[in-house]
């Protein structure tokens, strides 16, 4: 048995340890808003945060998330700072087919809590290896920005 916290909830799952993260999520748990992109942790669609650290879980053993703080998507809406995020996503348009967006805003939310005011290079590098398809990053760069409150919000 793997005991996992997800987005503050206490779960015991029936798993081999060595199961990918993701899966625990998606198919045990049934939170699906994380995605699984490319399995080998080059895309970004599958971040989430241990211990508020930004993680591909599609690459993850799920017993390595034993005892850390497991948040997904899910749990973004109830955070101050994934709220500005995805605020700012909204009032840029920066979601096209959507499918990326999970992995972005997470990553994004890791960023600036680490960093409150970070600058276009440091946006840019936190940012870096979570691909979008739609190639909306641009809009993702100053979606960051904008939830810094690094820019101008009328």
């Amino acid at each position: 048995m793997i005991n996992l916290t997800i987005n503050g909830q206490e779960h015991e799952l029936d798993v081999p340890g060595d199961m990918p993260l993701l899966w625990a999520l998606r198919d045990v748990v049934k939170l699906t808003g994380t995605k699984f992109g490319c399995g080998i942790a080059q895309c970004g669609a599958c971040t989430v945060h241990l211990d508020g650290e930004a993680t591909r879980s599609c690459v993850t053993p799920v017993a390595s998330a034993e005892g850390k703080a497991v948040t997904t998507i899910e749990a973004m809406a109830d955070d101050d700072v994934g709220q500005r995020v995805q605020q700012a996503w909204l009032e840029l348009g920066v979601a096209q087919c959507g499918y990326c967006q999970g992995g972005q805003i997470m990553t994004a939310t890791a960023l600036l809590k680490e960093n409150s005011n970070p600058d276009g290079a440091e946006i840019r590098d936190a940012m870096n290896g979570n691909l979008c398809r739609c190639g909306t990053y641009n809009r993702i760069e100053a979606a960051v920005a904008r939830a810094a409150g690094m820019e101008d919000k009328s």
